[in-house]
């Protein structure tokens, strides 16, 4: 009775009727919310596309039949994605009355994928790829040859207006695809990446041992951008190339490689640790890199865990009271994990995490089974392990007391915000933001500027640890990090709670030029490695402070590039009066008016939000420019010169 009351309550607003029910044909769908189908219509989508074609052509590796593929961004940012294959399949589909490579481009959940025989592993598990990337493509051009003849088909935006037509003979095999994205769709950009698809398809030449994956930009042919990418050893060559472009130091000559077999199931890994603090874990799903994780990378964690400790029992190395935990022996470690098997159950079409339930039985038992055999076979390298997890056990419990004195210190002080942070008097996170700046006389001068309701401001000064090589322990009450891991309320590592976040926006605010270029990094780095959701959750911001002020007379115009400064000169002095040309070398040659005007006013103000849709990548590049080694980080900074901002410094 209270349902029904409750539902006769129920105001109606507007019609909603049979009218308003909608039924999206063929592929509209996908036109109508891609992001269903590829994640996003930004840059990570668009490089989904070429991931969905090359997908197929690896699922016809997988299955025995492919040996190279080869990838190229042609001009206007086509991309073309030919392999040796079979060919899809061109005969008249039974059901649909068309050809069954029509079909593939044309109809969502259609492929060989479904159990028909056509694989028994398959990446492309839910075969809408090839359909979605043909309903997202201005154009997309299909070229097929099946040992006998040459066919062809051309769709646009997903429809065609010719069927699938023989060219001419050929003793050739394989599937060419043709597509240029569609600007409607990709309104961000249409421009692809060279060094994104590059990691992509070293990736699958690492996961498929023997594969040939050829890439090729030829948009600019003068910059010579062609990599053949083949490596027999697999994923052990796979865990070199980490460390190497990292610039990581092995603690063991040999990776640690093994696998095992159940059914159609087959699981592989290679392990091996370093001297760094950080681990390094990606797994794989029928070469598709599970972001997430899942039940394969849950089994491989709990195994390891597992057996470490039961060796180290065995050979009285450790005692029941003081086990390892799975943060101990994970650190320093880089491990790959891939497995292949006939269904594949990924959270989404965009496929970041794993769940089929079978697997991670499957995965402990053959760690458990081989890790053990290669430990006891190597007692060198178990040691060396055995010397790392330890050290890292100890350095945990050195970091819980100091977290336990941290707690306590701020407990017992009545005021346990740092002396030095000007709060501000609003609470609702919606609305605060606190600006970390670099120095007393930028902070001066920013307190006085500030808008006191909703912006807090704590000055930084003196020199700033460099987390990427130091432990957690060596964070909790360092003089220069503590005031910002107290003033944002949140705590660090394991103890980090978003929910006690105390600013909606936390602003770096460094001088635009090496130094303060330097500062930012340091605590970008910090950030990822101790707080990382704030930059998950898009918490972290960078402020742009201008590098001129171009005055003439009463009017003045803030210049953050060369080009803009050089702009507002030609503007401002064209009637041939004089103009003034101020270069800011630091925020505290602002006074507080400038500096609000042109860094806090949220009015008028340039920030960059710090964002991560490849933590990967960023995990990366932050190894690379805050470790010990020199040679990689000069790679980087040559290989990425081209990009980096121009400063007047």
């Amino acid at each position: 009775m209270e349902n029904e009351e409750m539902l006769t309550q129920t105001p109606v607003q507007g019609d909603y009727d049979e009218n308003q029910i909608q039924v999206l044909e063929g592929l509209e769908a996908v036109r109508k919310r891609p992001g269903m189908y590829i994640g996003t219509t930004g840059s990570g989508g668009l490089h989904h596309l070429v991931y969905e074609i090359v997908d197929n052509s690896i699922d016809e590796a997988l299955a025995g039949y492919c040996t190279h593929i080869k990838v190229e961004i042609l001009e206007g940012d086509v991309i073309r994605v030919t392999d040796n294959g079979r060919g899809i399949p061109v005969g008249i589909h039974p059901k649909e009355k068309i050809s069954a490579a029509t079909v593939v481009y044309t109809v969502l959940h259609a492929g060989g994928k479904f159990g028909g025989g056509g694989y028994k592993v398959a990446g492309g598990l839910h075969g809408v790829g090839a359909s979605v990337v043909n309903a997202l493509s201005e154009w997309l051009e299909l070229t097929v040859w099946d040992g006998s003849h040459s066919y062809f088909q051309r769709f646009e935006r997903g429809k065609y207006s010719e069927e699938l037509k023989q060219t001419g003979d050929t003793d050739l095999h394989g599937t060419s695809v043709m597509f240029k994205p569609d600007a409607e769709i990709f309104e961000e950009t249409t421009v692809f990446d060279y060094e994104v698809l590059l990691k992509r398809m070293r990736e699958q030449a690492f996961l498929n041992a023997g594969l040939t994956i050829e890439i090729s930009d030829l948009r600019h042919p003068e910059l010579d951008r062609h990599e053949v990418l083949c490596y027999e050893g697999g994923i052990r060559e796979f865990i070199d190339h980490i460390h190497e472009t990292r610039g990581l130091e092995p603690l063991s000559d040999k990776v640690i490689y093994f696998n095992g077999k159940k059914g159609d199931n087959a699981v592989e890994i290679a392990m091996q640790y370093n001297d760094s603090y950080n681990e390094i874990i990606m797994s794989f799903a029928n070469n598709v890199h599970t972001i997430d994780g899942g039940v394969h990378e849950v089994g491989f964690r709990n195994a390891l865990t597992k057996t470490i400790n039961e060796y180290g029992k065995k050979f009285g190395l450790i005692k029941d009271d003081n086990k390892l935990m799975g943060e101990d022996v994970r650190e320093g470690l880089t491990a790959i994990i891939s497995v292949k098997l006939t269904d594949c159950q990924f959270e989404s079409q965009t496929k970041v995490k794993l769940g089929n339930p079978e697997i991670k039985p499957f995965v402990e038992q053959v760690v458990s089974e081989k890790l053990m055999d290669y430990l006891e076979e190597n007692p060198t390298v178990a040691a060396a392990i055995f010397e790392k997890s330890q050290a890292a056990q100890r350095a945990r419990e050195a970091a819980k007391k100091a977290r336990e004195t941290a707690r306590r210190k701020s407990a017992m002080e009545s005021a346990s915000l740092p002396g030095k942070l000007a709060d501000c008097s609003e609470r609702d996170i919606a609305f605060t933001e606190i600006y970390i700046v670099e120095g007393d006389s930028a902070g001066g001068s920013a307190k006085e500027g500030r808008d006191r309701r909703y912006q807090a401001i704590l000055p930084l000064w003196g020199k700033m640890l460099n987390v990427e090589r130091v432990r957690i322990d060596k964070v909790y009450g360092n003089d220069k990090l503590q005031p910002v891991v107290t003033a944002l309320g949140t705590s660090i590592g394991e103890d980090f709670d978003i929910s006690k976040l105390r600013y909606g926006k936390v602003i770096i605010m460094a001088d635009a030029d090496v130094d303060g270029c330097h500062i930012r990094t340091l605590l970008l780095t910090f950030f990822f490695r101790f707080m990382r959701p704030l930059i998950e959750n898009g918490n972290i911001y960078i402020a742009q402070p201008p590098l001129f002020r171009v005055t003439k007379g009463k009017t003045h115009k803030y210049a953050f590039s060369d080009e803009e400064r050089d702009k507002y000169i030609a503007e401002l002095s064209a009637n041939g009066a004089k103009v003034e040309v101020q270069r800011y070398k630091g925020l505290g040659e602002m006074d507080p008016e400038q500096l609000w005007e042109t860094t806090m006013d949220p009015e008028t103000r340039t920030m960059i939000q710090v964002k991560m849709e490849d933590a990967m990548k960023a995990d990366e590049i932050f190894s690379i420019l805050m470790g010990d080694k020199v040679q990689p980080r000069r790679q980087f900074i040559e290989s990425n010169a081209q990009y980096a901002v121009n400063l007047d410094i």
